[in-house]
């Protein structure tokens, strides 16, 4: 996860009181609230400030934030695992703001922007949710168990579990976030339920390698076949292909077979690329041996030419 310096954002240290953070929020979004606010990124930073306030407001949101420590805006970091287990399936959200910034547009414009009295929109959540390249490539359904909090009837938050299915499209892409709408937190005296977000990992594969809508495969080549030229087998998500290997390929090369990777959201594919490897076989034969020798004795060729020419060049 990145991090981001809640304290810096709202312009406090970190010893700061709990009604100077209060002060620095109504100030900063009073300023840059995008009702009001003629900055250019006043939306942005409203949202900034916001998230922050409703994270140090909180005593014991705030004891968690603070267990992370400092790190560089933005630095990806790895929570500690208890951290992970006790806070990873409850994100900080910027809904639980409803009620102070109700107060805070009342003193700017002299109305409350609200809906039936007391309403709360629910909080939006987020959960990881791993898939295979496969599950990618065709799409597939995910069923989820979740222990998510709500609210009783005397206010107090209880964890309720909610199981659903919820559909991955196919082409989902690792680090994606996916919105299942109303499927979050329940909403409070008649407000709407928030969001669930589904954020989209891809497990390790034995052979491809995913960026974006593009795979990688690693090709191994015989030298022999490297160097005269062959037609071989290779496997992609959606079947076996036949690819063409020019004569004299490399090691490292990339053979490019178009729109053979993972869908893409509208229309097309990725494509998938091949990547040559040279594989020596780790038994030779007498006449296999025989031949590498006849081969070694009528090839000039010296893979280390350039060696001698760059030595020259130091001296």
């Amino acid at each position: 996860m990145k991090y981001k310096d809640y304290y810096s954002a709202l312009g406090l240290e970190r010893g700061a009181t709990e009604d100077q953070i209060k002060k620095a929020y109504r100030r900063l979004a009073h300023k840059f609230h995008p009702d009001v606010s003629k900055e250019p990124d006043a939306e942005a930073r409203f949202k900034e400030i916001a998230e922050a306030y409703q994270t140090l407001k909180d005593p014991e949101k705030r004891a968690a934030y603070d267990q992370l420590g400092t790190h560089p805006p933005g630095e990806d970091f790895q929570p500690p695992p208890s951290w992970q287990q006790q806070y990873s399936s409850a994100p900080f959200s910027g809904e639980d703001l409803n009620l102070d910034l109700s107060d805070l547009f009342a003193h700017l414009r002299g109305e409350a922007r609200r809906g039936p009295r007391g309403a709360m929109r629910g909080r939006d959540f987020e959960v990881a949710v791993p898939i295979t390249i496969d599950e990618a490539y065709h799409g597939t359904q995910i069923e989820l168990d979740l222990n998510m909090p709500e609210y009783d009837g005397e206010g107090q938050p209880r964890r309720v579990p909610h199981a659903f299915t919820a559909r991955v499209p196919k082409g989902a892409t690792d680090g994606q976030r996916l919105r299942v709408p109303g499927k979050g937190g329940k909403g409070i005296n008649g407000g709407p339920d928030g969001d669930l977000y589904l954020n989209i990992s891809l497990r390790p594969h034995p052979l491809y390698r995913a960026n974006g809508h593009d795979l990688y495969l690693d090709l191994p080549l015989a030298p022999w076949e490297a160097a005269l030229g062959t037609s071989v087998e290779v496997p992609s998500p959606g079947g076996m292909l036949r690819l063409k290997v020019p004569a004299g390929t490399q090691a490292g090369r990339q053979l490019r077979l178009p729109g053979r990777g993972l869908p893409k959201p509208r229309e097309g594919q990725g494509d998938l690329y091949a990547i040559v490897q040279i594989v020596l076989p780790s038994v030779i034969t007498e006449p296999e041996r025989a031949l590498y020798q006849q081969l070694a004795a009528a090839s000039a060729f010296d893979p280390r030419a350039h060696f001698a020419a760059e030595a020259g060049h130091a001296r």
